[in-house]
């Protein structure tokens, strides 16, 4: 189980959970930066696998004051529910980004979820995440999170 999780739900009108995962498992740097200049800064496919479960994507962004640039591999995805990247710099980290969806009605409930810690073992560096994971970041990705996604909402509505 995580010993970090940062959750996010935002209520979505106009656009559709198949609609959102589309955007993400497709999206381009240009795509990404007319989401949100300035802050957006990269994001696109770098390796394309079959059914969209094992793409390899770089994205670099802005958290708060922090900057994020990563590679994320998708580890499982359910068309239009669910979206789960795991982190990589290197090696895979022990660092989730996963993004879920629920249609209702005219629009969608986006679930926003980072979770980080060790497996087994490695439960013992668990407090080498709180370094970066400080309540500052959680606070500045819960607001980053609530507003990517209304922008794009209205970008794809």
């Amino acid at each position: 189980m995580p010993v970090i999780e940062i959750k996010t739900e935002v209520q979505l009108a106009g656009v559709s959970g198949k609609t959102i995962a589309d955007f993400l498992l497709h999206c381009t740097d240009r795509d990404y930066q007319n989401w949100w200049p300035g802050t957006h800064l990269a994001w696109h496919t770098k390796r394309q696998s079959p059914g969209d479960t094992g793409n390899v994507v770089f994205f670099d962004e802005y958290v708060g004051k922090k900057r994020l640039k990563f590679e994320a591999v998708v580890v499982r995805y359910t068309p239009g529910k669910e979206i789960v990247w795991q982190m990589k710099k290197f090696v895979r980290l022990p660092v989730w980004l996963v993004i879920r969806f629920e249609d209702r009605g005219e629009g969608t409930v986006l679930t926003h979820v980072l979770k980080a810690g060790f497996p087994g073992v490695g439960r013992l560096l668990d407090r080498l995440l709180s370094l970066f994971f400080t309540p500052q970041f959680e606070k500045d990705m819960d607001e980053h999170a609530r507003t990517e996604f209304k922008k794009l909402a209205a970008i794809l509505g």
